[in-house]
């Protein structure tokens, strides 16, 4: 699953949850935006925050929201669950449960 922010309809940044199905990976994506045009778009859609240059913050529930309308795969859920737990298992939950720490990627050609 991919949370991309790319430059959307006049040059305003959007942001758009893909490849809902593909659960093994976790990354948010930035195209031609500035890390401050990023988190306010992430911050704005109640998706999560960036926290650095490289990491990201996304809520786990809003995120899951966002998704599941897309979802084509009948064991989706439970596989939502497991990458959850194995990403708590990582260290990667934040310490409310609330946010799912994520690495920042490029979207070039988003």
């Amino acid at each position: 699953m991919i949370v991309e922010v790319v430059g959307g309809a006049d040059e305003l940044p959007e942001v758009r949850v893909v490849d809902v199905d593909d659960l093994t990976r976790l990354h948010l994506a930035l195209g031609a935006v500035t890390d401050e045009e990023a988190d306010r778009v992430l911050r704005d859609a109640g998706l999560g925050r960036l926290t650095d240059t490289e990491t990201g913050v996304l809520d786990v529930a809003a995120l899951r929201a966002a998704a599941e309308p897309q979802v084509t795969a009948a064991d989706w859920a439970q596989r939502w669950e497991d990458m959850v737990e194995q990403a708590s298992g990582a260290g990667w939950l934040a310490d409310d449960g609330a946010g799912l720490q994520v690495h920042v990627e490029s979207a070039a050609g988003a």
